[in-house]
This record gives C-alpha cells, sequence and structure tokens, in this order.
C-alpha cells in the first residue's frame, strides 16, 4: 500500500458528510493542516505493521484521524461534532468512510486497499492546533492492503 494515496482517500471519502443546514462543508485533507477551516477532518498520524501475512502479502496501517467542529464553547459546535461522531446518519464520518469499502469482492478507497475500518472514536476534548483551540474528537482507522504494492 502506498500511505500517501490511502491517507488522500481516507479525505475523499470523509468530504461525503452531509452537515447540518447553516454549516457548510466539511473541509477535509490527508495530511494535517497548516491553519485550520472549521469544520476540519484530517488524516495525523499512522503507525505502519509490516508482514500481517507472510512473503510481504498484507500490510497494516493505523491511522489516527482528528475531527474539530469548532471553536465556541456552546451546546451547537458539541452536535455539530456529535453528528459527525455517530454511528448512523448524514453527518456521520463512520458511514461516509466506510462507503469507501467498495462492493463485497471489490478493493477499498478506490483500490488504494483491502479493507478499512473505523474502530473507534477516542480523545473528545479540546485541542490546540496552531495557537487556538477546539473542540474536537480523533477517530481510529485500521487499513489493511497488499505489502507488495
Amino acid at each position: 500500500m502506498q500511505i500517501s494515496l490511502v491517507r488522500d482517500a481516507i479525505a475523499d471519502a470523509a468530504r461525503a458528510v452531509v452537515l447540518p443546514t447553516g454549516i457548510g462543508k466539511l473541509t477535509s485533507t490527508g495530511y494535517v493542516p497548516d491553519s485550520v477551516v472549521v469544520p476540519c477532518f484530517f488524516v495525523a498520524e499512522v503507525e505502519v505493521t509490516y508482514d500481517k501475512t507472510h512473503g510481504r502479502g498484507t500490510d497494516g496501517l493505523d491511522f489516527t484521524c482528528r475531527v474539530l467542529a469548532g471553536r465556541a464553547d456552546d451546546r451547537s459546535t458539541q452536535r455539530i461534532l456529535d453528528a459527525m461522531l455517530s454511528g448512523a446518519g448524514p453527518a456521520s464520518l463512520k458511514v461516509a468512510i466506510e462507503a469507501a469499502r467498495g462492493a463485497p469482492g471489490e478493493l477499498a478507497l478506490g483500490g488504494a486497499a483491502d479493507d478499512l475500518h473505523i474502530e473507534r472514536v477516542q480523545g473528545y476534548r479540546w485541542y490546540e492546533h496552531q495557537g487556538s483551540t477546539y473542540l474536537g474528537a480523533e477517530l481510529a482507522i485500521k487499513v489493511i492492503g497488499d505489502g507488495n504494492t
């Protein structure tokens, strides 16, 4: 698997979320941005596990992605974040990203990986980014794919 292709494909899939009226579109990138336009989703850290099967058959990538909903300390920002972290609904990042798994027998993320799964949400808290504080959370995404590509 090519890590850069997987990062970009995850970010592309996240853009499919439909946020509540008046919120605008989700800004989404495969890398940590210099500056944030909220709401914002980005792929941050990656851990690589080589040789999950013999002969370079399968590698595993564990991504930590962040979603930053806003800077306001109010209920509306928390509701936006809650909608994106929900397991269902038009604003669900889980639904949008896992839709990129493809149909049975197809490769995931437009051919960049064999499969992916959002394992959990963690760190629902305030995050500092470039000197500003944002309400956000992390999504842990596991991706598996060909170790030879």
